[in-house]
């Protein structure tokens, strides 16, 4: 059933070996429009244009690099499906910044949390919804032993929620000091990068967790 299911979905996977090029790929040119779309509505109705330059410069690298290296390298549709939730989540918050976001203050009202946990939901799902693409890429393109391409992704994950760390503490105290607090966004939490890092490390371990758990319920 399951199978019969994921086929009619018509979504490749990582363990897929036909890929669509762009330009033919339907599911992909939605996104990219979607995205640009959505890019554009986040800029006009952005509350802080300084803020919203700093949070989408790693926007562009991400994106510029995905366009880059599409020919030498297509991720799944379920991969780049990943990617396209992240990155909606990602730009939503520089439209309002992370710490002043609305959907962020709606949670914080339903659960009377002391915070506005919306940049804690966009860190855990770096971990996520970034792992597989990850391993697709380490799975299909260097074809590295199914274990590392398991464990790899988590592993990367911390390395990079720490480099991120660093680089947001630089971009906001040497390029924009006056936005810095916003761009942060600590909202008073000491603790605040060492919990962005583990929620971005859990996420990581939990996507891994699942999809190994239905590969397994698929073949049974």
């Amino acid at each position: 059933m399951w199978r019969g299911y994921l086929g009619h979905m018509a979504l490749t996977t990582a363990s897929s070996t036909e890929r669509d090029p762009f330009v033919s790929n339907r599911l992909l040119q939605a996104y990219v429009g979607a995205f640009l779309l959505f890019w554009a509505w986040t800029f006009v109705g952005t509350t802080d244009r300084a803020n919203w330059f700093t949070e989408n410069a790693l926007t562009v690298l991400f994106i510029g690099g995905l366009a880059w290296t599409h020919r030498r390298f297509m991720f799944s549709d379920l991969s780049y499906s990943l990617m396209f939730v992240y990155i909606l989540l990602h730009v939503y918050g520089a439209m309002y910044t992370y710490a002043e976001n609305p959907l962020g203050y709606w949670l914080q009202d339903l659960f009377h949390t002391g915070r506005n946990h919306y940049d804690r939901i966009v860190h855990f799902s770096f971990g996520f919804l970034l792992a597989y693409p990850m391993r697709d890429y380490f799975h299909n393109h260097f074809k590295w032993p199914n274990w590392v391409c398991w464990v790899l992704p988590v592993e990367i994950t911390m390395s990079f929620s720490a480099a991120y760390e660093l680089i947001e503490w630089a971009v906001a105290d040497i390029f924009f000091p006056a936005q810095g607090h916003a761009y942060l966004g600590s909202q008073g939490d000491v603790w605040d990068a060492q919990k962005d890092m583990g929620l971005a490390f859990s996420g990581a371990v939990l996507a891994m967790l699942l999809i190994s758990s239905l590969k397994r319920a698929l073949r049974n």
